[in-house]
């Protein structure tokens, strides 16, 4: 989204509300106290940094994100804590992580619900916009570009790899027969167009794996989640706690393999912790959440 459509984007206190996916868990999981200073790579509409600062009158934390909008709305919501917050406009994988500085280190990774809700940002085909997917809005390469740009092949090769798409090459040869492409409603048509029936009208649309797939790419999420994973272990002090929420299976096996084969720390959960019945009902996007938690050896 170009800055123009930025500036006519009205972000309010509803629209950018964040229900925080597995909050007792966090909590508990983070071990947070008193004194603490916290890091959130993703504070998103501030929903987890706000259980953070509540635990105790003295916790600090540090809030970091990609996305502008995010950042103006924490900032909003989390204006009662004052000097208690500093905010940072970061990519969680550029960020220069302070070594030894952390008593705890959240990110919780992918899309956030704001961003598929609102139709200027292109993540979603529930409307029609232009085909954009970025978390950051300064960043140059868009969904447009790749879907209108790129070869068959590697179209074909994305959706496989980061959709996990098994119709990945029928997918890819219907883009190409029909475009170029500007919104993504019609994108989304165009793949529907290339599956069978069965697939067309199944559980989930049969473009989900394809836009997730765009995002990926276009947001170059799992290299920024494997130097994150890398990176963010330096800043923890010795016995502070780093926890991961993903929302698919790439997310997690990186989460899994990284958080495990760091020299630096010692795993806590042997599983991930899902969320309970109660809590997905109230919040649907916590179903295919999974949290990891690994703790800084003294």
């Amino acid at each position: 989204m170009n800055s123009d459509s930025s500036s006519s984007l009205i972000i309010d206190e509803q629209v950018f509300s964040h229900l925080p996916v597995l909050p007792q868990e966090i909590i508990a999981g983070l071990a947070v106290s008193a004194g603490g200073h916290y890091l959130d790579t993703t504070v998103g509409g501030g929903g987890h940094s706000r259980l953070i600062l509540q635990t105790a009158p003295d916790v600090q934390l540090t809030a970091i994100d990609q996305d502008e909008d995010a950042l103006a709305a924490a900032k909003k919501e989390l204006a009662e804590f004052g000097d208690r917050v500093k905010f940072i406009q970061s990519n969680f994988a550029a960020y220069q992580f302070p070594d030894a500085t952390f008593n705890g280190i959240l990110a919780d990774l992918g899309v956030s619900s704001y961003q598929l809700d609102t139709p200027a940002r292109g993540f979603s085909f529930r409307h029609t916009a232009s085909l954009d997917m970025r978390m950051n809005q300064q960043a140059s390469l868009t969904a447009a570009d790749v879907i209108n740009e790129w070869e068959e092949a590697e179209l074909a090769d994305i959706f496989f790899k980061y959709g996990e798409e098994r119709l990945s090459r029928r997918i890819a040869r219907r883009i190409v027969e029909r475009r170029p492409f500007d919104t993504t409603t019609a994108l989304a048509e165009a793949i529907a167009s290339a599956v069978p029936p069965k697939y067309r009208y199944g559980r989930i649309h049969p473009a989900t794996r394809a836009f997730q797939a765009l995002r990926i790419v276009v947001n170059d999420e799992l290299k920024s989640l494997e130097t994150f994973l890398a990176k963010a272990p330096n800043a923890l002090v010795p016995g502070g706690r780093i926890a991961v929420i993903s929302f698919h299976s790439l997310e997690d096996r990186l989460v899994k393999h990284g958080l495990r084969n760091s020299p630096l720390l010692r795993v806590i959960t042997k599983k991930p912790i899902t969320a309970q019945e109660l809590e997905i009902s109230n919040n649907p996007r916590s179903r295919s959440a999974k949290l990891r938690i690994a703790e800084k050896i003294n």
